[in-house]
């Protein structure tokens, strides 16, 4: 008895833990294709030129993206700034401790990030960044609140602001929204910067399952082979039992 009544008060508790948690942010449908090796082209050249200086993928190698069709020297020349090998693993130069005492946490290693966040949370996330003074960095973020990361790309997308204003929330009650407006423009539009932002988010996509679409390709091969032998073993199956039928 006294099991049933913790089940039914936990169950009455649900709406009021829901109701205090508030609306969650929508996500914004990433743009991505995995098999476009342009977009992925692009995206690995983002990822060199603002995030590898501080974000490792330690599980990926530079010499595995000549499955992308670039060269050992194209990646060389336009993806290595450190004086590493293309044979060597995508690591950063920074120490997790210096790190630490500069961010106030370690910058994550990135390698599968897309696995456990996805590639929608990504998008949106990397889209959201805005002003805010209270913070150490100068900066936050929509999606993450209080984020410790500083916004990387602020000259590409411009400066934001945050608005706060109030909603109905169609029960007859009202809450908070907060939206952001551009405060100065960057060196994309937005139209670009989204595109440039989708590139990126393909890459790290790639970088967390590099075979994924060799995979994909080798499962559909595997697949009309077993429905062609489907055929003709029923087939076989025909002849063996035609005299007997």
């Amino acid at each position: 008895m006294r099991k049933i009544t913790q089940i039914l008060f936990i169950f009455c508790l649900a709406p009021l833990v829901a109701f205090a948690s508030g609306p969650e942010m929508k996500l914004d449908k990433a743009p991505i294709h995995p098999a476009d090796k342009l977009s992925l082209q692009r995206g690995a050249q983002a990822f060199a030129n603002y995030c590898l200086t501080c974000h490792s993928t330690e599980y990926m190698r530079y010499n595995r993206l000549r499955d992308l069709d670039l060269s050992e020297n194209q990646i060389s020349d336009n993806l290595i700034f450190t004086g590493q090998k293309v044979g060597e693993l995508m690591t950063v130069a920074m120490r997790k401790k210096e790190a630490k005492q500069w961010f106030g946490v370690a910058p994550p290693d990135l390698s599968v990030i897309a696995r456990s966040r996805g590639a929608d949370w990504l998008y949106t996330y990397l889209r959201k960044f805005y002003r805010d003074e209270s913070t150490a960095t100068g900066w936050n973020n929509l999606l993450f609140d209080k984020v410790a990361m500083p916004h990387a790309l602020y000259q590409l997308q411009g400066i934001q602001s945050v608005a706060v204003k109030t909603v109905d929330d169609g029960h007859g009650g009202k809450h908070e929204v907060k939206e952001l407006k551009q405060d100065a423009p960057g060196t994309l539009s937005k139209t670009e910067y989204d595109m440039y932002i989708a590139d990126l988010v393909n890459y790290l996509v790639y970088v967390g399952e590099p075979a994924a679409t060799k995979r994909v390709q080798l499962g559909i091969i595997v697949m009309l082979f077993l429905f062609a032998m489907l055929g003709l073993t029923y087939a076989l199956k025909q002849e063996y039992w035609r005299d007997i039928h």
